[in-house]
């Protein structure tokens, strides 16, 4: 159920929402979770629009896309890593159109401690979490 904060330049995407939403079903499918309103309900993706003025690398340069990707402790492993951060990168270059966005695009992979991803009121361990999905799938 990660989070996905994507923070671009204004006008780097013309389909804010359609971005949000591919990317966050991207993760799903990386993390390979079944398709059950828990995860669907719960995994988000939020553009966020800055500035040209309020970031820059060393150099300089305001012309970079960052991508936050928050999940649970264990989720990714590292063909998994590879993979989110490859095909994460390709979604930033299409839904901006311009294909060496690939290029610039920064994929920062973290992980909540257990107990520390909170759904419903709840901080949730990651066995909590398996145990309320099993519950779920058997609905």
């Amino acid at each position: 159920m990660p989070m996905i904060d994507i923070y671009a330049p204004v006008g780097t995407f013309t389909d804010k929402k359609g971005l949000a939403q591919a990317a966050a079903q991207l993760m799903m499918r990386v993390e390979g979770v079944p398709p059950i309103d828990m995860f669907k309900q719960n995994t988000a993706g939020f553009v966020h629009e800055l500035e040209a003025d309020s970031y820059a690398n060393a150099a300089g340069q305001s012309n970079y896309v960052r991508v936050q990707v928050l999940t649970n402790a264990d989720a990714l492993n590292r063909e998994k890593q590879l993979t989110l951060t490859t095909q994460m990168s390709d979604l930033i270059a299409e839904y901006g159109h311009d294909q060496s966005l690939k290029q610039r695009t920064w994929v920062l992979l973290t992980q909540a401690i257990p107990g520390g991803w909170g759904l419903e009121g709840h901080a949730f361990t990651n066995e909590e979490l398996v145990n309320k999905a099993r519950e779920e799938l058997q609905k």
